[in-house]
């Protein structure tokens, strides 16, 4: 399908803004562009419920939990979410309204995670503080509203690649989590696949910026392959939770998604991967520009719903 003319028109503006760009953003332009990103999120929902926030207790990690409307006290379904941004950009305030449309959409409460960021924190300092909340949240489910049997992780891009590292992890030695939803992940750390290479130009999310993350993310000596960085690198994807996949078509990212689909699938996990034509990298943040976002954004919310039914 031809790329969206919506999409097409934010790439457009994009490109104005770095056009004269010769090299890769430094940490601080990166930053300051993911937070801008948040003005072109588009109206909250017509309806929306509380946001309240919490320091887990015995570490420092803050998250925000967004519950839906008129969700009262009751134990609801809940979605542990680690926000995009290379590892190193991002925040709860700059995925606010995705959190916001997912509590809404999925009638579940989205607990947004504040991991630490490279390169002031390096891997596995992300990881740790993910896996950390999960298994605080797990254990204290009630504390949070939380059904314990009804526990998932959910991220778009890293951090979707930090939710299903924490998958692997918790199948061994973790709680049980009932779901993982990831938006646009990052599977392989140096993406070796056909849109990598065919889409890594020209289409927002730049492979110079993917690698100028990788590199600000590693530590000395880190294989690109260590699965705990490149999770489609595992291997073994057996004991996983059931997954929610969305891809976009002209996303770089597209086909690493698409791939962990095809591993699960053999692995016999339950799993639905959706492609979104003609969309782009992060277009389920950008309704405010791409008005498909938000018929996108409410369909995952129906697929988490019937996920957690």
């Amino acid at each position: 399908m031809a790329l969206d003319r919506f999409a097409r028109r934010f790439l457009d503006l994009a490109a104005a803004g770095a056009r004269n760009r010769k090299s890769a953003p430094t940490v601080a332009e990166m930053r300051r562009g993911i937070e801008a990103l948040a003005a072109f999120a588009g109206p909250p929902p017509a309806r929306q419920g509380d946001a309240r926030d919490f320091v887990l207790p015995g570490k420092a990690i803050n998250i925000r939990i967004y519950s839906p409307f008129g969700a009262g006290s009751a134990p609801l379904p809940g979605l542990i979410y680690f926000h995009g941004g290379g590892w190193l950009s991002g925040g709860i305030g700059s995925h606010e309204a995705i959190s916001r449309a997912l509590a809404e959409a999925g009638r579940c409460r989205i607990l947004s995670v504040d991991y630490r960021l490279a390169p002031e924190h390096r891997f596995p300092a992300a990881l740790e503080d993910c896996r950390d909340a999960v298994a605080i949240v797990a254990a204290q489910a009630a504390e949070f509203g939380l059904d314990p049997k009804r526990i998932g992780v959910a991220g778009d891009s890293a951090g979707a690649n930090l939710a299903v590292v924490v998958c692997q992890w918790a199948r061994r030695s973790g709680p049980r989590i009932a779901l993982q939803a990831l938006l646009c992940p990052v599977m392989d750390a140096l993406g070796r696949t056909q849109s990598r290479q065919a889409l890594g130009v020209g289409h927002f999310l730049e492979e110079r910026t993917l690698i100028a993350y990788w590199e600000h993310y590693r530590i000395a000596g880190l294989d690109p392959d260590d699965p705990r960085v490149s999770p489609l690198r595992a291997g073994d994807f057996r004991d996983l939770p059931p997954a929610l996949i969305h891809t976009a078509e002209y996303d770089p990212l597209c086909d690493e998604g698409a791939l962990y689909a095809v591993e699960l699938a053999r692995a016999g996990i339950k799993v639905r991967h959706c492609q979104h034509p003609g969309m782009i990298h992060h277009f389920y943040g950008l309704g405010g520009a791409i008005p498909y976002a938000a018929t996108a954004l409410a369909a995952i919310g129906a697929e988490i719903r019937e996920a957690f039914a």
